[in-house]
């Protein structure tokens, strides 16, 4: 399924759209991101394979994704960990924001992003179509990297990891 739900700004649905014509027109759409977290606190970041549509080759928090009209967030979250990394894990709900960056290709991301945690020590075994590297990093390095080599990762991620509410 490629169509994303496009919403207001109190993330009602009003629509449907194509998923790429949503990011070529800049539309409000829904969006998740899930941070998945081992034990000793790193966090499992992806690089987001060769061939994506957009920010390809780019390191980025666990998962990021969109889920299909009239399904529940929670369910996008766990459903899409499980397809691009190949976990089976509950991802708890965090917060919910609205960004708007724009992106590689004359394409605009306009999200009413779902932001979702979870904890586990497995490693991931991930869909070569979605993430082409993995690894676990501490968040204070994590940070140093963003600060050194911003262009490696993606708009979402560093915008996340400078919003107060998630707390790291």
């Amino acid at each position: 399924m490629n169509e994303v739900v496009l919403v207001d700004r109190e993330d009602r649905a009003t629509g449907t759209l194509e998923k790429l014509e949503a990011h070529r027109k800049g539309v409000l759409h829904r969006a998740i991101s899930v941070f998945v977290f081992n034990t000793s606190g790193e966090l499992l970041l992806q690089r987001r394979a060769a061939g994506k549509y957009h920010s390809e080759g780019l390191w980025t928090n666990t998962c990021c994704s969109h889920p299909y009209p009239g399904e529940p967030t929670p369910d996008a979250a766990r459903r899409r960990v499980r397809e691009e990394m190949g976990l089976n894990i509950n991802p708890v709900f965090s917060h919910s924001f609205v960004y708007k960056g724009h992106l590689d290709n004359g394409l605009t991301e306009f999200e009413y992003d779902h932001v979702f945690t979870a904890s586990t020590d497995q490693n991931p075994d991930p869909d070569p179509t979605e993430a082409s590297e993995w690894k676990y990093m501490a968040m204070a390095d994590l940070r140093e990297d963003v600060r050194n080599n911003p262009d490696v990762y993606t708009l979402w991620l560093k915008i996340i990891l400078d919003d107060p509410r998630f707390g790291f």
